[in-house]
């Protein structure tokens, strides 16, 4: 028996699986190809200041540009005054997103130093009162995303779940760490369905370590969640939604992309890019994306070097068609690739 369809309010997702927002790499160029791989049902962007939103910045205007392909589309917002979060989220109203996040589980100093983020877990009155006034400000659905808690002495999580339903808040996404933790250790699933038996209606989404089927699996399994958001492993593996909705219906998955999809994968994601901001600033901005690509698909280190190191579209196209000619360093180039897990940034405060 299939799973119930899972709804944030009177949006409709196509499956129970999200890519979460991850600072510089879940962009309009990576959110296109995993929604042409399928199986994505809600993709959210990159976190973005609501202060700069209303200012119209370059770069803020630039992290919600989306097109029909990227739909249904969820912008992460963060801030600490409450009208200017009002305002930003009128102004993604009127823009045409399909949902809204409030980030509350952001762990980075200079967000929590501005009581944005995890700093929100710390401040219930004023945090639910900001919260119950963005919803109120848009006929859209609004999810709030956040930690467990500040640390192990403050598990607030379940406390803001059962207060947010009740001021309208149509879904929360838990991250199973505390701001303590930053992103070392594991999740702990305990926490997570905490969450899930402290609301009453409202989906709640586990999110944290996912980065295999078997992951998702043990999650729904351990947490009773009601959907899962994957970030890290969707930058491994672009593949895992599809994998995920195929053993939901079949019972069976196919293997993710070997080096030769992969490669073409890439190929398309950094185009995309380039169409996106030009070709300079988009093979530019694109090394680091690259970097994860290069290391999941086994290329030598000197060619990975060569690449972050070329210049312009024809130094580019020179160095990939050497590591198409290398293939990998062991294994067959069409054949199924090792796990590659990207790591966890080390510490609270780690630039991500």
């Amino acid at each position: 028996m299939l799973p119930r369809p899972l709804h944030y309010g009177s949006l409709k997702l196509v499956s129970r699986y999200l890519l979460s927002p991850l600072a510089g790499y879940t962009n309009l160029p990576f959110r296109r190809v995993v929604h042409d791989i399928g199986g994505v049902g809600l993709c959210t962007t990159d976190l973005v200041s609501a202060k700069a939103l209303l200012a119209r910045s370059r770069k803020s205007l630039q992290l919600i540009e989306t097109c029909p392909e990227d739909s249904p589309l969820s912008v992460q917002i963060f801030g600490s005054d409450p009208g200017m979060m009002r305002g930003a989220a009128q102004f993604l109203e009127e823009y045409g997103v399909a949902s809204i996040d409030i980030n509350m589980g952001c762990p980075v100093k200079r967000i929590v130093g501005g009581g944005a983020g995890s700093a929100m877990m710390c401040q219930q009155s004023s945090t639910i009162q900001l919260v119950q006034q963005v919803v109120e400000a848009v006929k859209l659905p609004v999810t709030v995303k956040m930690r467990l808690g500040w640390d192990d002495d403050n598990l607030t999580a379940p406390f803001f779940a059962r207060e947010f339903e009740q001021v309208g808040v149509v879904a929360v996404a838990i991250h199973g760490r505390t701001r303590e933790q930053g992103f070392r250790g594991s999740v702990s699933r305990p926490g997570i369905r905490q969450v899930v038996e402290a609301v009453e209606n409202i989906p709640v989404i586990g999110n944290g370590d996912i980065r295999t089927v078997e992951d998702a699996q043990q999650m729904f399994a351990e947490t009773g969640c009601h959907g899962i958001s994957i970030g890290r492993g969707a930058l491994a593996n672009p593949w895992i939604f599809k994998q995920l909705v195929e053993f939901e219906t079949t019972g069976h998955y196919s293997p993710p992309g070997n080096f030769d999809e992969r490669l073409t994968l890439m190929l398309k994601q950094l185009q995309y890019q380039i169409d996106q901001i030009g070709e300079d600033l988009g093979i530019r901005l694109f090394r680091p994306m690259a970097h994860w690509y290069l290391k999941s698909m086994r290329v030598k280190s000197h060619l990975r070097d060569q690449y972050q190191k070329a210049r312009g579209s024809d130094e580019v196209q020179a160095v990939l068609q050497r590591i198409r000619n290398a293939g990998l360093t062991t294994g067959d180039r069409t054949g199924q690739l090792p796990d590659f897990h990207i790591p966890v940034p080390q510490g609270p405060n780690a630039n991500w």
